[in-house]
């Protein structure tokens, strides 16, 4: 069977690479990089970049710790008085039990449910309610008429 052109040029490739990589192979045993252990150290400066000397010891900073917080951040007790707002109801559907309420200052829209009302609304009362999460974002729960 006689051999095509293209396949005796790709043998000759294969062969060339062979004998490429062979040659790098000796080359890296003749002339080793002889590295120290110093050397092959890597130093993180005081602003947390690598560098090859080592860091001024008198820029250490000490970190407890206690300091460190992985994962989310405690957050601060929220004022009760925070979580109280007033607003304007925006829809209600007695009917099915639910409807929307616009904050007056934040004219953010928050849900609320028959089960979260104390008195009985509808559309443009004013109220005052407070604000939980639910499992799909802040929901209105102890809805009263305002004053």
């Amino acid at each position: 069977m006689a051999e095509t052109w293209n396949k005796k040029e790709r043998e000759k490739k294969k062969q060339k690479e062979k004998k490429d990589k062979a040659e790098k192979k000796q080359e890296r045993k003749d002339n080793p990089k002889a590295k120290s252990f110093d050397d092959m150290l890597a130093y993180i400066d005081e602003n947390g970049n690598i560098s090859a000397t080592p860091p001024d010891p008198r820029k250490m900073k000490k970190v407890l710790a206690e300091d460190i917080e992985i994962g989310v951040p405690k957050q601060q007790e929220i004022d009760p008085a925070d979580l109280i707002r007033k607003g304007v109801v925006t829809f209600f559907n007695d009917a099915k039990g639910y409807g929307f309420i616009r904050d007056l200052e934040t004219q953010e829209s928050f849900f609320v449910h028959v089960n979260g009302l104390q008195e009985a609304i509808k559309e443009n009362n004013k109220v005052i309610f407070e604000i939980e999460m639910g499992p799909k974002g802040p929901n209105a729960c102890n809805v009263k008429l305002a004053p």
